[in-house]
């Protein structure tokens, strides 16, 4: 089964970092993503952009474009990936060894799984 994780941070906590800072953590990142890559069980993952959220939804009929976010908290979605894991407690297995489980708590990084269905028409 897949499960998608999405990871969270502290945007506050994360713009008081440095470029150089930025740079180090991203490095300290890559053996993890690594790790999990050749484990076979990471399928796609990314970071997301913050500020350059949309949300679109329909309000009367019409549909609507909101800048930002939909959530409005001190926790952003920073990134996701996908993983394959037989259940949902390898799924915490495998994502426990992503970079926002184990680097970060500083940046308060955490993470959010889900186990995701597909739809077959």
């Amino acid at each position: 089964m897949k499960y998608l994780c999405l990871a969270y941070y502290n945007e506050a906590a994360f713009e008081t970092l440095t470029p150089s800072e930025l740079e180090a953590l991203g490095q300290a990142c890559q053996p993890h993503d690594d790790a999990l890559r050749q484990s076979g069980k990471l399928g796609t993952v990314a970071s997301l952009r913050h500020r350059e959220a949309v949300t679109v939804r329909s309000r009367s009929g019409r549909i609507s474009v909101t800048d930002g976010p939909f959530v409005e908290s001190k926790e952003q979605v920073g990134s996701f990936f996908l993983i394959e894991a037989r259940d949902l407690e390898e799924a915490i297995q495998v994502a426990s060894l992503h970079p926002a489980a184990r680097l970060g708590e500083h940046l308060g990084w955490g993470l959010e799984i889900r186990p995701v269905e597909t739809f077959v028409p």
